[in-house]
């Protein structure tokens, strides 16, 4: 039977958080809020908690979920290379709206799916959820609703469209933000928006003034370098892959 957790008092978020952590590192599902709509989570580095997760969405492995962490030090833990721009990035931007897809690490004991080589890593920018990352490590984080559903802004919402799937619930009131995270793909030479969001490209660019679009690589140049290919960037799945709903819900921000 799922047990649910009201935020909103400091008590029940203690025990809440705990039950939560508990929860996932023994490969159980969880639902928490995040900055932008509720998540359900999963241990990333627990293949058949990973698995769970997308059927209980609806999903299979073409659709891997980006990955949530609660310290910028465990983003690069999972990643190849930051790259020329990926810790300034992290440094102005994180926790936030930003989603910063790398090369993962070949070290990696994880299956998230068919990611082609790469993670999509974000910190989001909300205490409780923050509070359950920094115990767990990183999740493997999608919008906590069944595909081609609206995503959930209450964990109301999150539990109809769940139910006993998830083992915890934390309520942390309803979501103020509809916006879904920017994305960015730091896998080639140039940096690549491909999906705009909460955070502007002209502020992405007080940072790393060069950021291209699909449309608007220099294929030509000499040391060009393309991204490599990763779900996000491929047609309808931008937001279906991440902590957003898909194309075919609501935006509602991740």
């Amino acid at each position: 039977m799922s047990a649910r957790y009201d935020c909103r008092d400091p008590q029940s978020r203690m025990y809440g958080v705990e039950a939560a952590v508990t929860a996932a590192r023994a490969g159980e599902l969880i639902v928490l809020p995040t900055d932008t709509v509720y998540g359900i989570g999963a241990d990333a580095f627990i293949p058949a908690a990973v698995t769970t997760m997308l059927a209980a969405k609806g999903r299979g492995r073409n659709m891997p979920p980006p990955v949530l962490v609660g310290t910028a030090r465990a983003a690069a833990a999972l990643v190849d290379d930051l790259g020329a721009f990926g810790q300034d990035l992290i440094d102005e931007f994180w926790p936030g709206a930003l989603t910063l897809i790398f090369r993962a690490s070949p070290t990696l004991l994880w299956d998230l799916g068919d990611t082609k080589g790469t993670v999509a890593l974000r910190m989001p920018l909300h205490s409780v959820a923050l509070d359950v990352l920094k115990q767990t490590g990183p999740l493997a984080v999608s919008s906590a609703n069944r595909t081609g559903h609206p995503a959930a802004t209450t964990a109301d919402e999150a539990q109809e469209q769940l139910g006993e799937a998830v083992s915890v619930y934390l309520d942390g009131g309803p979501c103020t933000d509809s916006i879904p995270s920017t994305i960015l793909d730091l896998t080639g030479t140039i940096p690549t928006l491909l999906r705009a969001g909460a955070i502007s490209v002209d502020r992405l660019r007080t940072v790393a003034s060069i950021i291209a679009d699909n449309e608007q690589l220099p294929v030509g140049a000499a040391d060009y370098k393309p991204a490599a290919p990763h779900p996000l960037a491929g047609g309808p799945r931008p937001a279906e892959a991440t902590i957003d709903s898909p194309v075919e819900e609501p935006p509602s921000g991740g």
